[in-house]
């Protein structure tokens, strides 16, 4: 019967709790040293591909071309162009200026084959001027009006775009370039636009340069079927080994107007110049050899568990990782390939204009998804410390409110999208945080964070903005985010209490690590093993309670109870407790039965002590 009751199902031997949770924590232990080596290891590479020159270089040319103002007008700059009189103004003022440097601050002349922005940044190429048209008679005005409309020009789109020759049809300005397959469209405010289009590229000349400007101004280049203006041009600064992309787009809406906005992309294409280049290239390799490694382990677990893998979250964030893992790389040797094909053909053609545009956008994504996946690289250290008992409350907190939680969130977002929906519709023609329902949104979320602007929502409706912004208030931030902070204090406050009496995993990262320390300290013979330091305290016990004239029997029987303690404690107190209900052998519940008894005997005792003190005091009262 007790050698029958040691068996679980199947026939085979029940494993002993303790040993699997030892060795499940070992294995953790293992997976994690390796994971801060990949952490590590990535961190270097991220933190190599950026540096604070990127932004200084940004803020220096965003502020020569973006914030300089037409000579004898102050208010007008780049960003405050309104009409087709100011983007010209612009054109022959600021930006000339901004791009040709060719004398140094004291007015001497210098010579060079390109101009030097700021005498460090030369410019690559020559810039480029590029314009988008739509035809004429792309939309239908009202019968009413036609008679007052003989043209009508509709928004951007690729099938109403204007591919006819117009004006002196002379220069490539005038006709039309097709677009490049390679080269990625340009996502503006008002559309979204493709390449090609009415191009020119400037001169080297400065006076030339003006003399264009004036010639396709007095010209009409600009025209009502006009939607958008690119100008590229591109920098390489050699003193921190950076190039420099920029792109000033003018976008003319078909509600008239102009709206600008502009992209100053610094990046780092020659990647392998300095020593500090050539350890990122290490890391690069290390980061493959990780990748290796970590899809090899995550194989072997799918063989292992089956279906059953794929029910643990951690594992899915593992499989998001590798994924994302393999697409940096694929990135990565795109990017390489591109610039070593492109950079030298592009540096040659002095007279021409170099379209870094293109390596810079694969290079952006490269880090945006490099920058993800760090994020989540982060995020799956939460996997490991889930056994420190804080973090184990948190999780457990998360995991028994989440019924709870996505059944106010239905609530919530009903609620949300409703006060979204009817500010957009009553503030979207005045307001510009309303002017859309994506931007409706946002801007509720920046109220409930105490960021709004009153004044314009009661400006667009004097009586319906106060009713729209008091109940939103009410509603959203007095009672549906208290709701939400009740429902995770409430649970929080039920694990704190489960914890306080025991439910927990007794099984710390932190122990077993300082346990492992130890292990080290003491094989390194620079502490004593526990177990003497154990005996030793026992002998002392003892030998202190027969110093003191205690019973021989009473002595045994305290050792025999500390000996059952420790071997109890240690076969179940120091191991996580996974389910409700433990089986347990005939064998382990003989000695829980004799511990019990034990225990009885000496609280018996210790009782019938008591009571004899008790006595002898109440005699020597009498």
């Amino acid at each position: 019967m007790a050698e029958a009751s040691r068996w679980h199902r199947g026939g085979a031997p029940k494993p002993n709790l303790h040993y699997r949770k030892e060795v499940e924590i070992r294995t953790t232990l293992q997976e994690l040293s390796l994971y801060f080596l990949f952490l590590i290891n990535l961190c270097i590479l991220t933190f190599g591909m950026v540096n604070p020159h990127m932004y200084y270089l940004n803020k220096v040319m965003s502020s020569l071309f973006l914030d300089t103002s037409v000579p004898g007008d102050e208010r007008t700059n780049f960003k405050s162009i309104r009409s087709i009189t100011d983007f010209w103004k612009f054109m022959e003022g600021p930006l000339l200026e901004g791009l040709y440097w060719d004398a140094w601050y004291t007015n001497k002349m210098y010579n060079l084959k390109n101009s030097r922005i700021y005498y460090e940044n030369i410019l690559l190429g020559v810039p480029r001027v590029r314009q988008l048209k739509v035809r004429n008679n792309t939309c239908k005005a009202f019968s009413s009006f036609q008679s007052m409309m003989s043209e009508c020009y509709d928004r951007y789109t690729s099938s109403n775009e204007d591919t006819s020759d117009f004006g002196l049809q002379q220069e490539t300005e005038w006709k039309y370039s097709t677009p490049n397959s390679s080269s990625p469209w340009h996502w503006g405010f008002v559309g979204v636009y493709r390449n090609g289009g009415f191009i020119f590229t400037l001169s080297k000349s400065k006076s030339e340069t003006k003399n264009k400007f004036i010639n396709l101004r007095l010209n009409s280049w600009i025209t009502r079927g006009t939607r958008v203006i690119f100008i590229d041009f591109s920098l390489y600064n050699a003193n921190v080994n950076l190039f420099c992309i920029i792109r000033l787009v003018a976008e003319f809406p078909a509600t008239g107007g102009i709206i600008t906005s502009w992209q100053f992309y610094s990046v780092k294409l020659l990647r392998y110049v300095s020593y500090y280049d050539y350890i990122i290239a290490s890391c690069e390799i290390t980061f493959c050899i990780f990748i290796i490694v970590f899809t090899t382990q995550e194989a072997q677990k799918i063989r292992e568990f089956k279906s059953a893998y794929f029910k643990s979250v951690w594992n899915w964030l593992e499989l998001l990782l590798l994924v994302l893992c393999f697409v940096a790389v694929s990135f990565n040797i795109y990017c390489n390939i591109q610039i070593f094909l492109l950079l030298g053909e592009l540096l040659q053609n002095t007279e021409k204009y170099s379209d870094f545009y293109f390596l810079a956008y694969w290079y952006i994504y490269y880090n945006n998804v490099i920058a993800i996946t760090i994020f989540f690289a982060w995020i799956k250290i939460f996997k490991f410390i889930s056994f420190n008992k804080t973090m184990s409350q948190l999780s457990s907190t998360l995991s028994r409110c989440l019924k709870d939680i996505v059944g106010f969130a239905i609530m919530f977002f009903i609620i949300f999208f409703a006060y979204a929906q009817l500010g957009f519709l009553v503030f979207g023609s005045q307001v510009d945080d309303f002017s859309t329902f994506q931007n409706a949104i946002f801007a509720q979320f920046r109220i409930v964070l105490g960021d709004f602007n009153f004044a314009g929502i009661q400006q667009a409706s004097r009586i319906l903005g106060p009713m729209y912004f008091i109940t939103f208030i009410f509603f959203v931030f007095f009672v549906l985010l208290n709701m939400f902070l009740a429902i995770i204090n409430d649970t929080y406050s039920e694990v704190k209490a489960d914890y306080s009496i025991g439910r927990r995993p007794d099984f710390e990262l932190g122990k077993m690590i300082k346990k492992s320390y130890n292990n080290a300290l003491q094989k390194l013979r620079l502490k004593k093993p526990q177990k003497d330091e154990d005996n030793k305290g026992m002998k002392d016990f003892t030998e202190q309670a027969r110093r003191e004239d205690f019973d021989e029997n009473e002595i045994q029987s305290a050792e025999q109870m500390k000996k059952w303690k420790e071997r109890l404690e240690k076969k179940y107190y120091s191991a996580e407790i996974e389910d409700d209900y433990q089986p347990v052998t005939q064998q382990e519940f003989r000695e829980l039965f004799l511990y019990a008894v034990e225990l009885e005997k000496e609280l018996h005792y210790i009782s019938l002590k008591l009571n004899r003190v008790m006595r002898k005091i109440s005699a020597l009262q009498d």
